[in-house]
């Protein structure tokens, strides 16, 4: 597909890409067209590897390029994390990695050339069909999710959102994400390299699962951590992640998926609690998912005054224009849930959460 053949120096990718293997093929339980779809999610992954790598020869400036004090949004999916990250990214001295970036790694283009990209406009057209209206907004201009990134090493709890693969689970929780987090970094490095002094703010609830290793490559970053009741959360992210998947297997479902992800992610924020209890707390910053819906404006500042820097007019602007645009696409279908979809109680939720 790309005339590529430089996957970069070391295995450690692959180490990660025969567990994943090994998972879907043995516990998966996958449809013909969750097979295919796998197999895209997958190849995706080591295609953006192969680009990173050609495009760090191409541009060896990207190097020198500094990441100074970069902000990570994380927390438990569907606590707010996406309106917070791309109302923060809309203030014009920062950056956030937009989607088709994260797919297609290369130094910014200037936006106004962006329709005119053929890669850009076929990304495009696939997210308009990806049929998560109501759930969860995708488009490739959009700043989304830095999990891609980490994709290229094969190590994130994303594959695990949309299958049953417990073996991989468990490898992952076993290994040190340290080498996925620097090439996180080189990756920002390039995508950055025409945006010299703006400041990233990234997100990704995937952050939970190493502190440590993000901390050690992003030693000056702060991390803002958003904070919802989990039985809301868990509900909500059980029906986007079943509802992407849908079709996929005979075994991600219901009460499968429901337990799974229950799992999964009351150990990410177990975990978190126990990392962050490690490092200076002048570090991190909470945001209520009530607070931050209750007065966008007013948790942005918030967050401003304790990074310690100046709201500026344009900045405020920006945010109300993001706000303004998305009040307009309120109107969406109907997406409901509740925990029993997944054979999931408040009991379980509680006691996976004290």
């Amino acid at each position: 597909m790309t005339g590529l053949d430089d996957f970069g120096a070391g295995d450690d990718h692959r180490s990660a890409l025969s567990a994943l293997l090994t998972a879907y093929a043995e516990e998966a339980g996958l449809t013909p067209a969750g097979s295919k779809r796998t197999r895209g999610l997958l190849r995706a992954s080591l295609v953006s590897r192969l680009l990173a790598e050609a495009a760090w020869r191409r541009f060896p400036e990207h190097a020198g390029v500094t990441l100074p004090n970069p902000v990570f949004v994380t927390g438990l999916p569907r606590t707010g994390t996406t309106a917070l990250h791309r109302m923060l990214a809309a203030d014009p001295a920062h950056q956030g990695p937009e989607l088709w970036l994260t797919e297609v790694p290369q130094p910014r283009p200037p936006r106004e050339t962006w329709p005119d990209d053929p890669i850009f406009v076929t990304l495009r057209e696939a997210y308009r069909s990806a049929g998560l209206d109501g759930v969860h907004h995708m488009g490739p201009e959009q700043v989304e999710e830095c999990w891609r990134l980490l994709c290229q090493s094969m190590t994130s709890v994303s594959f695990e959102c949309t299958a049953h693969i417990p073996s991989y689970s468990r490898w992952l929780s076993e290994i040190d994400w340290t080498p996925a987090y620097r090439r996180h970094r080189r990756n920002l490095q390039l995508i950055g390299l025409n945006d010299p002094g703006r400041r990233w703010v990234l997100k990704n609830p995937s952050h939970l699962f190493a502190l440590d290793a993000l901390l050690s490559v992003y030693p000056d970053a702060t991390i803002i951590q958003t904070h919802r009741d989990p039985r809301t959360a868990i509900a909500s992210v059980c029906s986007l992640n079943t509802r992407a998947s849908a079709g996929w297997s005979t075994v991600f479902e219901g009460a499968v998926a429901g337990r799974a992800q229950l799992e999964l992610w009351s150990r990410g924020l177990r975990r978190f609690r126990a990392e962050r209890a490690r490092h200076d707390p002048g570090r991190f910053i909470d945001v209520r998912y009530e607070d931050f819906v209750a007065s966008p404006q007013r948790t942005v500042e918030s967050i401003y005054d304790r990074l310690g820097v100046r709201l500026t007019g344009p900045a405020r602007a920006a945010m109300a224009s993001f706000q303004e645009q998305t009040m307009r696409g309120t109107a969406k279908p109907a997406h409901t849930y509740q925990l029993s979809d997944f054979g999931l109680t408040p009991g379980d939720v509680d006691r996976a959460f004290a």
